[in-house]
């Protein structure tokens, strides 16, 4: 490899790591080891508090972006099945009291908004458990009245939603072992089962069998790319892997629902024909005329559907128009299902249990994908970048 050469082959190895001196597929590879944290945490009964616990409701406060997000996942994905209701707030409500427990995560220990819930949550009586830095405000508003469950892994901003995820699961399937606890799986089995993710998706492995870096390959041919939810489960996940591209590749797009995408699906087509009004794609050949002279349009379906088929079936709409805009599939392998249908007993469970492990593995194969999407292009780095969590 020439020194200050590009990136322009996702398997080229040596560049990749040359030019990943931040450490962005190391972050992004690091949800296994997040979540691996959550459960260690567990395992030292650091939500012993909470055992035998029958609260009237489980609240939720969120500081913007991730944490906020995976508080949506959790409720969109298990809110139905919880004995409690799962209350999504941005401070604490009027009506918590000593019969409540108050979940509170964010990135910044700084922030007042959530040192006063952590403070406003105790003084009324309900049982508080901190999923921040422990350090700052929160920390002397904590003060050892709350279960802290600080983050153990360092990671890049845009890569620590699974953190959050992991830190509601515990919460929840500690407080409702009985109805939730078959719906969700095992911290420590969806820590492996996410480093079996990142594995595939590592830098060794080459495109053909790489999911994330096919995924990066694809979204790298088109400009304009949207990310749409096939249940509102999916949606959360879409909506977080759009923010993602743009945090760590700059790339423009945006998370929305399939159906919203499908209703768009006229628009779209008449928005990507702009650029050539005349354009006719019956008499373009790419080889005689080169490229289309048009802006095409690439939908990506995150989807955790057990019915592969079924889910493919929505997306024939974006098949008539010319390949202005198209669709795609983005799914877990198969595996996923099925060791999540060999792992569950109760009728029923092995649905829920295995959307939740599908999203967080598709959430983890975004964020290797906004990585590769980052050093494509670019040029290794001739100094060390602000990230110490290491190369992959």
């Amino acid at each position: 490899m020439i020194a200050g050469t590009p990136v322009f082959d996702l398997d080229d190895v040596a560049s990749l790591e040359a030019a990943d001196a931040g450490g962005v597929l190391r972050s992004a590879a690091s949800g296994g080891a997040q979540i691996r944290a959550t459960a260690a945490a567990l395992t030292e009964d650091a939500l012993g508090r909470l055992t035998d616990l029958r609260p009237r409701s489980l609240v939720l406060v969120s500081g913007s972006g991730r944490a906020a997000r995976a508080a949506s996942l959790l409720i969109a994905a298990l809110g139905n099945h919880t004995s409690m209701p799962l209350v999504p707030a941005t401070s604490i409500p009027p009506w918590v009291g000593p019969l409540d427990v108050v979940l509170v995560a964010g990135d910044d220990a700084g922030d007042p908004r959530l040192a006063e819930a952590v403070d406003s949550a105790l003084r009324r009586g309900a049982e508080v458990v901190v999923a921040t830095p422990d350090e700052g405000p929160i920390r002397a508003a904590a003060a050892g009245r709350a279960t802290v469950l600080a983050p153990r892994v360092r990671v890049l901003d845009p890569n620590r939603m699974l953190r959050y995820l992991a830190a509601g699961l515990a919460v929840i399937t500690t407080l409702d072992p009985n109805r939730t606890g078959p719906l969700v799986p095992e911290l420590s089995a969806l820590a492996d089962l996410l480093d079996e993710e990142a594995l595939r998706d590592g830098p060794q492995n080459e495109v053909f069998h790489n999911p994330a870096k096919t995924l990066a390959t694809r979204m790298a041919q088109r400009k304009r790319i949207v990310l749409a939810g096939d249940t509102p489960a999916a949606t959360v996940v879409a909506e977080h892997g759009a923010e993602v591209l743009l945090a760590t590749a700059g790339q423009i797009a945006t998370g929305i629902t399939l159906s919203e995408a499908v209703a768009a699906h006229g628009r779209l087509i008449d928005a990507a024909g702009v650029a050539a009004p005349g354009f006719d794609p019956l008499f373009h050949d790419e080889e005689l005329d080169g490229p289309a002279p048009v802006e095409q349009i690439r939908i990506f379906v995150v989807s955790a559907d057990l019915d592969e088929v079924a889910a493919r079936r929505r997306l024939a709409v974006f098949g008539s128009d010319a390949g202005l805009v198209d669709a795609e599939l983005v799914t877990a392998d198969g595996e996923v299902s099925a060791r999540a249908a060999g792992e569950e007993e109760q009728p029923g469970a092995a649905s829920q249990g295995s959307e939740l492990e599908k999203l967080a593995v598709l959430t983890l194969r975004l964020e290797m994908a906004a990585a590769y999407l980052r050093l494509l292009g670019s040029r290794p780095a001739t100094g060390p970048g602000h990230y110490d969590g290491g190369n992959y």
